[in-house]
């Protein structure tokens, strides 16, 4: 995808290399645009595989307020992993366990996993229950009965509740708009911090997947998908890999198809949604900085 790529061209030669709070260092840029036609495709990167059902059964577990990486664990969804265990590692619990003795824990045991399965009141709490506003339900109904309003707005940075939260949100604000014609639903993300290895091409990803289904649900067509960034950065450890992506010639986008029958969104499941004709390079593999 070329958005993609041109970002990382970007941000290799006008970053600036920068200390940041994983200790792990970046080489950064502060602010940048990308835009992606979704009729023209879905926009899931080639140049390297993406886990598309990880990615899906994320915004699914978002869509549905949970805010424990129990569900996603279930599921062999490693996403959001790394953040409760280095809690648990904190707590007087620990007694030497491992990533995956932890995991297995949080997986079987319902009591171990509501202690130390939580991440706080991150993306789930505030998009279903931001101090008792459903931001979902409320953009869903404005959507269909006020379709030009400006205000087709989900908000997940709440300051009132950043310290309790595993990790202050990265995409942090979403705006939709709908066309004057009434056919087509666009959606601009704003992300303030973008880990572009591991992250952003789950964020593209996901996003694009979001606003598919709630066109389906509102009586739309997805259009345009705007990713605005604040800081986005490589990691200095996933330079290599971001070098063997541009190494790649990007390959065409596939096609996503959605279950037309869903017509509410949280009846949404994984089995609901399927790519047609996704072919990429093979997967590249980094470190996650917590």
């Amino acid at each position: 995808m070329k958005q993609y790529l041109d970002l990382c061209r970007h941000v290799l030669e006008h970053g600036e290399d920068r200390l940041d709070r994983t200790g792990t260092g970046t080489r950064s840029v502060f602010g940048y645009q990308m835009r992606m036609d979704l009729r023209e495709g879905f926009p899931l990167l080639t140049t390297k595989k993406v886990f598309f059902r990880g990615m899906a059964e994320e915004l699914l577990w978002i869509i549905s307020g949970n805010t424990n990486i129990q569900p996603l664990v279930k599921k062999n969804v490693r996403i959001w992993n790394e953040w409760p265990y280095e809690s648990f590692k904190a707590s007087d619990a620990y007694q030497g366990e491992t990533m995956e003795e932890f995991i297995e824990k949080i997986k079987n045991d319902d009591a171990f996993a509501e202690v130390y399965g939580k991440l706080g009141p991150v993306y789930g709490k505030q998009w279903r229950d931001f101090f008792g506003k459903d931001q979902l339900a409320e953009l869903i109904d404005h959507l269909k009965n006020d379709p030009f309003s400006r205000r087709h707005i989900i908000c997940a940075w709440n300051p009132a509740q950043i310290d309790e939260m595993a990790l202050p949100p990265c995409h942090a604000f979403i705006q939709f708009y709908v066309s004057a014609d009434r056919k087509y639903l666009s959606c601009q993300l704003y992300q303030r911090s973008a880990d572009i290895f591991l992250g952003v091409p789950f964020n593209i990803a996901s996003y694009a997947l979001f606003t598919h289904m709630l066109a389906q649900v509102c009586g739309y067509e997805a259009k345009d998908f705007v990713h605005t960034f604040g800081d986005a950065h490589i990691y200095l450890d996933h330079m290599p890999q971001i070098k063997e992506q541009l190494s790649r010639n990007p390959l065409p986008l596939c096609k996503l198809e959605l279950n037309p029958d869903i017509k509410q969104i949280e009846d949404f499941t994984y089995d609901d949604m399927k790519l047609v004709g996704y072919e990429s390079h093979p997967a590249l593999k980094g470190k996650v900085s917590v």
